[in-house]
């Protein structure tokens, strides 16, 4: 899979997280839907596929008691 079969919203939540810093600041699943108007499921959805169709480009990490997330876009 490559970066261009991101659906748009995935191309949009990875630029997102790209631009911001979820390694100081703790992710919050919520915060991203009510950011994107969608529902906590689709972050979910579109978070678990960015593993796999951005797989070189997203780091999802455990850390301190919270989600860390990294991305480059």
């Amino acid at each position: 899979m490559a970066l261009v079969d991101l659906t748009d919203f995935e191309a949009r939540l990875l630029k997102w997280i790209s631009a911001s810093d979820f390694v100081e600041v703790a992710w919050s699943t919520k915060r991203a839907a009510d950011a994107f108007n969608v529902q906590e499921k689709e972050v979910y959805e579109a978070l678990a596929a960015l593993t796999i169709k951005a797989k070189d480009h997203i780091q999802i990490f455990y850390d301190g008691g919270a989600i860390r997330i990294v991305a480059d876009y």
